[in-house]
């Protein structure tokens, strides 16, 4: 299912598990948060097609963290730039450190605990944040008990997202 969220942010949820993705028109780029899981690659390029565009229409891709439901789908955009936390992505030669880019009006928010890379944008002007596996609807948080996850820096990290004014939740999974 696609749902607007305002004239150029559009959410992406899927029929299977894996996680939703965003596409945001910034700057005349076509900018994704995340790419889901393998088995919603059809519907997600069916998806793209109702917005009227394909994978090689993608400029940039921004990644929450690296768990499988977030990233599976990153062959399929080949002309995109990936950036992603390089706790979570050092292995990754293909994808860049997020930290210290400038990316249009999104405020960058390191938020480990779910994993040690985790991050989460925020739109203060809009006081929207796309919040990744860290924040769910109704205060529903990630998991915290993976190898590279840890319980004290995902309540730190909440800490940090609790005093944002948000007024538009983007999480990483709908339910």
């Amino acid at each position: 299912m696609i749902k607007q969220i305002n004239d150029y942010i559009w959410q992406m949820d899927f029929a299977q598990f894996g996680g939703a993705v965003y596409l945001l028109k910034l700057d005349e780029k076509n900018v994704l948060i995340d790419t889901s899981t393998r088995q919603n690659r059809k519907e997600l390029v069916g998806y793209l097609k109702e917005l009227e565009l394909t994978p090689e229409n993608i400029d940039v891709v921004l990644l929450t963290h690296n768990h499988f439901d977030h990233v599976e789908n990153m062959d399929i955009f080949v002309n995109a730039e990936f950036f992603g936390n390089k706790k979570d992505f050092k292995n990754e030669d293909n994808v860049k450190d997020i930290r210290g880019q400038p990316f249009y009006e999104l405020r960058l928010i390191e938020t480990p605990g779910h994993t040690f890379g985790s991050v989460c944008f925020y739109m203060p002007e809009e006081k929207i944040l796309f919040s990744g596996d860290t924040l769910f609807y109704n205060h529903g948080i990630g998991r915290t008990d993976f190898p590279n996850s840890s319980p004290r820096d995902m309540q730190s990290s909440l800490d940090e997202l609790e005093n944002l004014q948000i007024k538009v939740l983007c999480p990483g999974h709908l339910d």
